[in-house]
Parts: C-alpha cells; sequence; structure tokens
C-alpha cells in the first residue's frame, strides 16, 4: 500500500526532524517544495523557467506555477509507492489544486500529520540563537549555552549580537503569518477527515513515537 503524506507545522514544530524520520522508516521520498522549485530551475523545466522569471523581477511565484512543479514532481515514479509533501500547499486554492491533480494520479493524500507547539515554545526555540561577534560561533540559550557564560568557547571572546531575523519580535511577526495561513488548511483536512495532530511540545522520540503509531493504523 502506498502512504502519501503531508506534513504541518509552524517554523520550529521540529518538522525537519520528523520528516527525516518518516523517509527513513517508510521510504518514501520527501517532496519539499523549496528543494523541487530549486531542481525545476536547475533543469530548466518548462515550469521552472517559468518560476525563474517571477523571482527574477522580485515577484511571488503565482499559485498555478508553483501546482504545476509540485505535479511534475508528483508525477515522477518514485512516488508511486508514496511521498511526503512538506511546505505545500500554503493556501486553499493550491489544496483544490492538489485534490485534483492527486486525484487524476491515483495518488490523494492518506494523511496529513500536523505538528503542534505552543507558540510561545517556538518563540524561546526560534529566538534563542546568539552569535560570538569575533569567531561566529553560534550558541543558543536553550541548548546550547556557552561553557563559561558570556564567553565564546571558540575564541574567548565576550561580544555577542543577535541576527534580526532571530530577534522575540520578528519570530512573533513570522509565527503569526504562517498561524494564519496554516489555520484554513486545517480546518480543510480536518473536514476531509484526513488530519491527525500531534503534540511536538515533548522529546523529539515521543512525537516521532506518536506519527509512527498514526502512520502504522494507515495500513
Amino acid at each position: 500500500m502506498s502512504m502519501n503524506l503531508l506534513l504541518m507545522g509552524l517554523p520550529g514544530a521540529g518538522k525537519g526532524t520528523q520528516a527525516e524520520f518518516i523517509v527513513q522508516k517508510y521510504g518514501i521520498p520527501h517532496i519539499s517544495t523549496g528543494d523541487i522549485f530549486r531542481a525545476a530551475m536547475k533543469n530548466k523545466t518548462p515550469m521552472g523557467v517559468k518560476a525563474q522569471q517571477y523571482i527574477d523581477k522580485g515577484e511571488l511565484v503565482p499559485d498555478d506555477v508553483t501546482c504545476g512543479i509540485v505535479e511534475d514532481r508528483l508525477k515522477q515514479p518514485d512516488t508511486d509507492k508514496g511521498y511526503l509533501l512538506d511546505g505545500f500547499p500554503r493556501n486553499i486554492d493550491q489544496a483544490k489544486s492538489l485534490e485534483d491533480m492527486t486525484r487524476k494520479m491515483g495518488k490523494e493524500l492518506d494523511a496529513v500529520i500536523n505538528i503542534e507547539v505552543d507558540p510561545k515554545v517556538l518563540v524561546d526555540r526560534l529566538s534563542g540563537r546568539f552569535i560570538c561577534k569575533n569567531c561566529g560561533a553560534t550558541y543558543h540559550k536553550l541548548y546550547k549555552k556557552p561553557i563559561v557564560d558570556g564567553t565564546c568557547d571558540v575564541c574567548g571572546a565576550h561580544v555577542f549580537y543577535q541576527r534580526s531575523d532571530d530577534k522575540p519580535e520578528t519570530v512573533k511577526n513570522r509565527l503569526k503569518v504562517n498561524e494564519k495561513s496554516n489555520a484554513p488548511l486545517i480546518d480543510f483536512y480536518k473536514d476531509r477527515g484526513i488530519l491527525h495532530s500531534v503534540d511536538g511540545d515533548r522529546d523529539i522520540a515521543d512525537v516521532s513515537k506518536d506519527i509512527d503509531k498514526i502512520l502504522s493504523n494507515l495500513n
């Protein structure tokens, strides 16, 4: 039996780690939209060329081109036994296009796994990074503190800074934007009866175990 999956979750929820686990355990290709966009543009596929034209102008790639690139990828024979989609769809129109194209191919989604983590926890996770101004070594206030507080392990300097992308306010805004775009998709897949939510605010192994339980019951 094939296993056609979509992985959802806010930035910092641990999607990348869980995608690796699913791909290794079930032997299905991980289809990340970022990767397939780069490949389509590099290989100059008709859709890749179209996407490049928009990107070169600094414009957003329209839904029909994005959906075309995903459709081309899902037509590859390595997806016949299943696939793991990540980063697509981003809106309801894309979700409906995905539904149409996969129905035609006989590769409809079996399950949508949504990794849920409290946004407050995600702000801490995502805004905890800081960098040594002298040598560029990276630290995290929760997961990777310097051995001696205020001193870089690598070069011994005492001055650190935080990138603007990692500052709490920027992170909060990014999460708000993502929450807003994810909410309609969560409702859409809930209505389809294929949404499975997992508590991502726990040990990585426990989250993997829960996902495994869901996927085992699909067979």
